[in-house]
């Protein structure tokens, strides 16, 4: 990749937004599943903005509005996550993204979201996820960082590329490039950050294709992410068809997902649409819904009413981009630290600002193959990957890339009168030489020096970061807030239920958020 010509750039980098969603299992002091419900006074898990469920019950989600700066978006989830942990009673929150050990499936319940048809359909859909590709896969937990760029920032930067296109227009194409770009070298994030070297014995993953770290842990010794891996978060759908997902335009990523979700699956066919009573999944296709295309980069709007994610985007056009390649950070008590959140601020401008030509299926298919080998042996010395159909060693590529970013590193810097971002950049670049301060090898690292299996490890961590979180004080006036607001989510699912109207689900648009 060429980076663009820094004249064809705006004069500041102005107002960006970033958000955090993190998932986190529910775990009793002993490292078991929580079998309880989602707990009343974090609110209803359908209507509370800040709080709710993924996959499982016990699987929370704690989610920021979109803030300013890094700082702001670290502190609001360390915000959410006190108040949340302060009212989970004895249980804890699992630091990792793996699951704990689940003996049997039956300890992981599908989430429930009640009575209204918007809670049914959320429960049914998860209920698919799970005949579709087994539970233990679902609960598998991430960090995902949400990116936006300002009104201001696209004006100028639509000037100085001298475009007269309608501006929405620019801007999709511009998200569209960004995303074909954090395609090409996501595997930079999972070598940087990925935490997820090892796993319990009682994960279904092939262990002819995992180690042996001792008798309860299985692991890869160079894996950095084995969430991110073939072990992981995955589907296969292109498998069952000619179509592929493109992202050439968002047109085109539109049609093209339209089109997979429509097609039919043979496997999944065979899968009742009713049994016992309850419905068990929304369709027999392909995808039943848009969100089950698992993928490391999104474009996102957000939907109003009753529209569908694609339906939003096609209606006002991409607001933002999702990264999902994050792993959880045990060592972290956000489970992401303020760092990578300015190293992925760096990250997304020099996704955007360089250009992409449209991936081809050879491109995506080293894509994934790049991205794959950097979860399972992100490590190994001489790891070799493809760039332009040749080979390349993974660090030689990565050290061009932080070449490339320090310009802007150095833009943001001035912009925000600080050195921050410099200084992230320095922090990160040193992972390439010394691959020991990755979590990943930090993880394996403390493991051995403590004789620890993957449970003991994520177990200790997850009490320590509860205890931390316990002792954190919260000025009583946000306290007041949360509180507030879990009550008034409970009572618009009783309004939900009963008038079968959709209540607002956005930050924004939430009574208690504009004054938050």
């Amino acid at each position: 990749m060429h980076i663009l010509t820094r004249k064809i750039v705006p004069p500041g980098f102005y107002g960006s937004k970033i958000g955090l969603e993190k998932e986190g299992l529910r775990v009793t002091r002993n490292g078991g599943l929580s079998q309880a419900r989602h707990p009343e006074n974090l609110g209803s898990a359908l209507t509370n903005p800040c709080i709710t469920t993924d996959f499982s019950e016990s699987q929370l989600e704690l989610i920021t509005p979109p803030c300013p700066v890094s700082d702001a978006a670290i502190q609001r989830l360390l915000e959410i996550e006190t108040f949340t942990q302060q009212h989970i009673g004895e249980e804890l929150i699992w630091s990792s993204s793996m699951p704990c050990r689940i003996e049997n499936d039956t300890e992981i319940k599908v989430a429930e979201y009640g009575n209204s048809a918007k809670g049914l359909k959320k429960t049914i859909y998860r209920r698919g996820l799970a005949h579709r590709y087994g539970k233990p896969m679902q609960i598998i937990s991430g960090v995902h960082f949400n990116h936006s760029f300002s009104e201001k920032f696209w004006e100028l930067l639509q000037k100085q590329y001298g475009h007269t296109q309608p501006i929405v227009e620019f801007i999709n194409d511009r998200y569209m490039q960004a995303i074909r770009n954090i395609q090409r070298i996501d595997w930079l994030l999972v070598y940087l950050f990925g935490a997820s070297p090892a796993v319990d014995r009682s994960f279904p993953a092939p262990k002819d294709k995992l180690q042996a770290y001792d008798k309860e842990t299985c692991f890869l010794p160079y894996a950095t992410s084995l969430r991110m891996s073939d072990f992981g978060y995955s589907n296969n759908f292109e498998h069952y068809t000619e179509s592929r997902v493109r992202y050439d335009s968002l047109h085109h990523y539109i049609s093209s997902l339209e089109q997979i979700i429509s097609a039919t699956h043979p496997l999944f066919s065979t899968i009742p649409l009713l049994a016992d009573g309850k419905q068990q999944q929304l369709n027999h296709n392909l995808l039943q819904i848009e969100n089950e295309h698992y993928v490391s980069v999104r474009p996102k709007q957000t939907p109003l009413n009753a529209e569908s994610a694609l339906q939003a985007l096609e209606k006002r056009g991409i607001a933002y981009i999702e990264i999902r390649s994050l792993d959880i950070n045990p060592f972290e008590a956000s489970g992401i630290e303020l760092q990578q959140l300015h190293f992925l601020e760096i990250f997304m401008h020099h996704c955007l600002l360089n250009p992409s030509t449209e991936a081809s299926q050879n491109q995506s298919a080293d894509n994934a193959h790049n991205l794959k080998l950097t979860a399972t042996q992100g490590r190994k010395p001489s790891l070799q990957l493809i760039r332009n159909g040749k080979t390349i060693l993974l660090n030689d590529w990565a050290e061009s890339l932080f070449s490339d970013m320090q310009w802007i590193a150095r833009k943001l810097d001035q912009d925000n009168d600080c050195d921050h971002y410099s200084r992230s950049l320095m922090h990160y670049h040193r992972f390439l030489k010394h691959p020991e301060r990755t979590p990943s090898a930090r993880i394996l690292s403390e493991m051995a020096t403590r004789k620890e299996s993957f449970i003991e490890f994520t177990q200790r961590q997850s009490l320590h970061n509860h205890q931390y979180f316990m002792s954190r004080p919260m000025h009583k006036n946000r306290l007041r807030y949360y509180a507030a607001l879990s009550r008034l989510s409970i009572l618009e699912q009783t309004q939900l239920e009963s008038s079968n109207e959709n209540p607002c689900r956005n930050h924004s648009d939430h009574p208690l958020c504009r004054s938050a």
